[in-house]
Order: C-alpha cells, then sequence, then structure tokens
C-alpha cells in the first residue's frame, strides 16, 4: 500500500482547490513533510487540518497535481477506474469504429488525471508523463490500458524523453512497457498514415486536429492548396481526398517532408496532385507568387510555451497570417491555427484582425475552431483550452 506524505496549506490557499482546481502552487504550502520527494503520493490538507484530497508531488511552480478531492487511495484499482471512464466517453463520442483506430484516450486535467497524455493507434498506446509522478505510476497505468475492453490495447510505449521536467533527473527512456512494434499505420476517418511514435513529435501523429482536417476536406474541391507546416501532412491527405485540383505541402523539416510524401502514397499512390518542399515558412511565403493558392493552412508550432514571450508571440502570428491574407486568390480560404495555452481565443483573433487589417482586404470568419471532444477541457481547468482556430473567407 502506498505512503502518503502530508503537505498543509496556507491560510485561505483552499479556495480555488474547493473549486476544484486541479493545481496546488508552491506558493500556496505552509509546510510538507521533510522527507518529501519528486514523484511522492501526498495527501493535501487546510490550514485548519481539513483532508483536502491526494495528488502528485513535484519540485517547481505547480508543486502538486491533484487527483482526487477526497481520500480515495491512489493504486492499481484508481487507475483502472478512470481509465475506464475515459475509454467510455471515447465510445460515447464513436470514435472506436473500423475506419478510426486513432484518437486520445487520456487530456491530462481534461479527464481527471493531471500530468498524463495517452494516445491510440491501432492497438499501440503511446503513453506520455507530464509529471514524476505518473513516470512512477507508468507501469500501473501500462497494465490498466491492456485490461481495457474488446483487446483496444496490445501495446504500450513509454515516450517521456521530453515531457518530463529537466530538474527532476528522471532519465526517463523510451520504450515498449507492454508489447512490441506491431504496425506504424493508423486510420482515421477512413484515411491511412503512418506514425513516427519513436522518433516524431508528441507522440507521433496530432489526433488534436481530425475535425478540423474533415471540415477542410469540405472546402478543397477544385481549389488549390498550401498546407504549411505541414508535419505529417494530415490536412493534405484530406485535401486530397476532397477534391482539391493541387495540393503542396510545405516544412522547415526534411524529416516530416518525407513522412508527409509517405502518407500521401499511402492513401493516394502515384496521385500527380501532391507536392512537397522542406523550406522555412516565412521565405516560402515570402517568395509565393501572389494567387497561387486559394485555400491555405497555418498549423505551426507553438510561438508561445511561456508568457514572457506573449508579445512576441503574438507579433510572430500577425505576421505569419498577413503574408498569408497578402498572398491568397481572391474568394480564398485560410484556415489559421495557434497551440499556444498561453494564447487565449481573443489574443489570437486580435493578431488574425491586425493582419487583416494590415492587408485592406475584407475577410470574414466562417468558422471558429477548437480541439476536439477527445481533448476535453476540465469545467475546472480553464488552462486546458490550448487549440483555436479560424477559418476566413478572404475576398
Amino acid at each position: 500500500m502506498a505512503t502518503y506524505k502530508t503537505i498543509t496549506l496556507r491560510r485561505g490557499k483552499e479556495e480555488s482547490l474547493q473549486r476544484f482546481h486541479p493545481w496546488v502552487f508552491s506558493g500556496a504550502i505552509d509546510h510538507a513533510d521533510p522527507a518529501i520527494e519528486e514523484g511522492d503520493l501526498v495527501t493535501v490538507y487546510t490550514h485548519d487540518g481539513t483532508l483536502v484530497g491526494n495528488g502528485h508531488y513535484q519540485i517547481g511552480s505547480i508543486a502538486v497535481r491533484m487527483l482526487t478531492f477526497d481520500d480515495t487511495p491512489v493504486d492499481d484499482d484508481f487507475y483502472a477506474a478512470r481509465l475506464a471512464r475515459a475509454f467510455a466517453v471515447r465510445q460515447a463520442l464513436q470514435l472506436i469504429r473500423p475506419d478510426n483506430n486513432a484518437f486520445r484516450l487520456v487530456h491530462g486535467e481534461g479527464d481527471f488525471l493531471p500530468g498524463l497524455v495517452v494516445d491510440i493507434y491501432g492497438h499501440t498506446a503511446v503513453l506520455q508523463a507530464h509529471s514524476p509522478g505518473m513516470h512512477f505510476a507508468r507501469a500501473a497505468i501500462a497494465r490498466a490500458l491492456t485490461a481495457l475492453p474488446d483487446g483496444l490495447v496490445q501495446n504500450v510505449y513509454y515516450k517521456s524523453e521530453t515531457t518530463l521536467p529537466f530538474k527532476a533527473q528522471l532519465d526517463p527512456q523510451n520504450d515498449y512497457i507492454i508489447g512490441s512494434y506491431d504496425t506504424d499505420i493508423a486510420m482515421e476517418n477512413g484515411l491511412r498514415f503512418h506514425v513516427d511514435w519513436l522518433k516524431g513529435q508528441k507522440t507521433g501523429f496530432f489526433v488534436d486536429q481530425r475535425e478540423n482536417r474533415a471540415l477542410l476536406e469540405r472546402y478543397a474541391r477544385g481549389r488549390r492548396v498550401l498546407n504549411m507546416f505541414c508535419y505529417t501532412g494530415g490536412f493534405s491527405f484530406y485535401a486530397m481526398r476532397g477534391g482539391a485540383v493541387a495540393v503542396h505541402s510545405v516544412d522547415s523539416s526534411a524529416k516530416a517532408i518525407r513522412l508527409t510524401d509517405a502518407n500521401v502514397e499511402l492513401n493516394f499512390p502515384g496521385d500527380p496532385r501532391h507536392t512537397s518542399s522542406a523550406d522555412d515558412a516565412f521565405r516560402f511565403l515570402d517568395a509565393m507568387p501572389a494567387a497561387a493558392y486559394d485555400l491555405i493552412i497555418l498549423d505551426p508550432p507553438a510561438f508561445a510555451k511561456h508568457k514572457n514571450v506573449l508579445r512576441n508571440a503574438l507579433r510572430g502570428y500577425q505576421r505569419l497570417n498577413a503574408k498569408a491574407l497578402e498572398k491568397i486568390r481572391p474568394g480564398g480560404i485560410l484556415f489559421t491555427f495557434s497551440c499556444s495555452q498561453v494564447v487565449t481565443k481573443d489574443d489570437f483573433r486580435c493578431a488574425v484582425f491586425s493582419a487583416a487589417a494590415q492587408t485592406g482586404r475584407r475577410v470574414r470568419i466562417l468558422h471558429q475552431l477548437h480541439q476536439p471532444a477527445d481533448h476535453p477541457i476540465n469545467i475546472y481547468h480553464p488552462e486546458g483550452e490550448y487549440l483555436k482556430g479560424l477559418v476566413l473567407y478572404v475576398e
């Protein structure tokens, strides 16, 4: 049975926890067990000794990520129950189908498992720990994953080398916890793609754009499409299925371009409509002839991971969108996104507004986009809303 260290809050610092916000900041702590260590299970108490709940301790600004708001023990049964609930939600979303076997099973705080991300690709679960506590619980989590119904998960790959706090000195090794390599091909809405969970970004594919890719497919017919920051080419092969007359994929990474080409070939072998190039986005847009494309996707990596670079990030979004709005053909459609958590919807919309004003073109908002339902937002944790996007019609 796990041993819990104790943490006592300063007077009045329990208010956010009473509203079920799952983070305890270091400044809210009055005193802690002197033997406490990174990743320990802790029980949190108010200043007057009232139990708040259990969570994982870590060194840093966010000192505790709360797993329960009562005395429920955090053990193998706990993880099995939380994962079963997360699975039931994905069943309700009808994401587990013959034509779709890629989705997010656990989205951290959104699934009441802060510090944990699990993406499913076929029979392989890719598990990422974002906290030392989840790192130490990885074996129990892997066992619970393989116990899910219908043999959904047969292999569990652990991929946390880049997601755990560097100062924790945990030295995680990316490797299979259970099972082994099966296949790297998964399916989303009937389209197949290679997933590089061994060396690719995040868990190997950005499943958070599934519904936005499906929306783009509806607009692609008869259009010339530019997919900037294409990574694995998801928007590209959706555009091709939607009837685009030409699709050009661009990414600064030659490796990403090779993966995009492989994914397009998997779905549309030998199709001459697709071309690709490895190039810097701003350099490419500067050199691009005006009116060359009438559907452009801008899906860059996070421009801001911390608030202290927010201003520069917003200038970057403004500059990027101004280039695309300036060059897109009249009657064109721009899909533009930000995945920076510190950039709010209003911040992003203001940056795109400034870009439109700079170009002087008439622009309408057709859709306001966000993350899909398998990336749920805990209503008590608004910080979980990170993906935002706009679909614009440009005259």
